[in-house]
């Protein structure tokens, strides 16, 4: 028997041919369908592959952003609780010095002792860490800003500033938050606000008596350092609420820009699953054609 191979040839080869393309694309699909992506690679994504590329590094950019005011905001609420921990220091010292005031030595007695403790105490919350750094030391977190083994001795002056006790530097710490803003949020051990904390403290703490005019002037410092830390507390509170704003703003575009990802890599999986259900059905068609083609012989095409 003599196949009619020769006759068959051309139109079997683009059989084969089309069913081999058929079987490649379904599958693409099938990988399509079970990684939901379009492509593991840019080069399937064809036109789009830049786009791609240019949300996917601002998605990274996002979260950078994101990651450096998360950090910078837990130490701002950090610093915050410290200032608020003075503020209470100083309006302590305020109210025994009003009782003080009376000219009662139980009083004088009492405020001085206190006043001892709250040195150590407002040197201790200077010292503040988050994240094994020192937040009020400027730019040497790696060390503790606030020493005093020689600023608690003697009374020194009520007038005269003194951040002797101060081993950090003046650089204010800030935060990224996006391509354009930076944050401020900064604040050292030797602000005036806490400057003046210490002194008057120091001025109590080292006083083995106390006149009617020496209150009276430790009255009035108290009071003007405990606005100024008040100051700073709401400054750091302006901070506060400005990174999380700028973080908020860059947490909804990465979400926008995922999005957009999303629709040029991600597939429609029911969609998918349906053109290859219609590509197995034209597979089975063209395998079951072929096969006719190539069992014909002359003696079935003479019957």
């Amino acid at each position: 028997m003599v196949s009619m191979r020769v006759a068959t040839f051309a139109q079997s080869s683009k059989m084969i041919s089309d069913a081999l393309r058929v079987q490649a694309v379904m599958a693409e699909k099938q990988v399509q369908e079970s990684s939901g992506i379009i492509s593991s690679d840019l080069g399937g994504y064809g036109s789009n592959a830049q786009h791609v590329v240019n949300l996917q590094v601002s998605v990274t950019r996002a979260q950078s952003y994101i990651d450096a005011a998360t950090l910078a905001d837990s130490k701002v609420q950090v610093m915050y609780s410290a200032v608020g921990s003075m503020t209470d220091i100083i309006s302590q010292l305020r109210s025994q010095l009003t009782a003080a005031s009376t000219g009662s030595s139980t009083e004088v007695n009492s405020v001085i002792s206190s006043a001892q403790q709250m040195l150590e105490q407002m040197g201790s919350l200077m010292n503040t860490q988050y994240d094994g750094q020192y937040v009020f030391a400027g730019g040497k977190t790696d060390m503790a800003p606030v020493d005093l083994t020689s600023f608690a001795s003697g009374t020194g002056s009520m007038t005269m500033a003194d951040t002797s006790y101060y081993n950090g530097d003046s650089e204010i710490a800030s935060v990224r938050v996006a391509a354009n803003d930076t944050v401020s949020y900064g604040v050292t051990a030797d602000n005036s606000a806490f400057e003046e904390v210490m002194r008057v403290l120091k001025f109590v703490a080292n006083s083995t008596s106390l006149s009617s005019a020496d209150i009276s002037s430790a009255l009035d410092l108290a009071s003007t350092a405990l606005d100024e830390t008040a100051a700073v507390q709401a400054k750091l509170s302006s901070a506060a609420s400005s990174i999380e704003t700028a973080s908020a703003h860059q947490t909804d575009y990465k979400s926008y820009a995922e999005t957009l990802s999303s629709d040029l890599t991600n597939v429609d999986v029911a969609a998918v699953t349906a053109e290859i259900s219609t590509y197995e059905s034209q597979l089975t068609a063209s395998y079951s054609a072929l096969g006719k083609i190539l069992s014909l012989n002359l003696a079935s095409y003479l019957k």
